[in-house]
């Protein structure tokens, strides 16, 4: 089992897809969308009517309990 680490260089405001999101957290993509469904993980959001999924780096680190560096 690895550890999950958010860079400590990654600015809060950058955002990360939802694809790079459970690739960070080891975690696959099926899982993560029933947390979703569920109520359960980082808030999402979507820009200009796109279908993609994003969160931010601070979002992240709020939800896994990460302190800011």
């Amino acid at each position: 089992m690895h550890p999950i680490e958010v860079p400590t260089h990654w600015d809060d405001t950058a955002l990360l897809t939802f694809e790079q999101f459970c690739t960070l957290i080891h975690t696959p993509q099926r899982t993560v969308r029933d947390w979703r469904r569920r109520g359960v993980g980082p808030r999402w959001s979507r820009f200009n009517g796109t279908g993609r999924l994003y969160t931010t780096v601070a979002e992240t680190r709020r939800w896994l309990g990460i302190p800011r560096p």
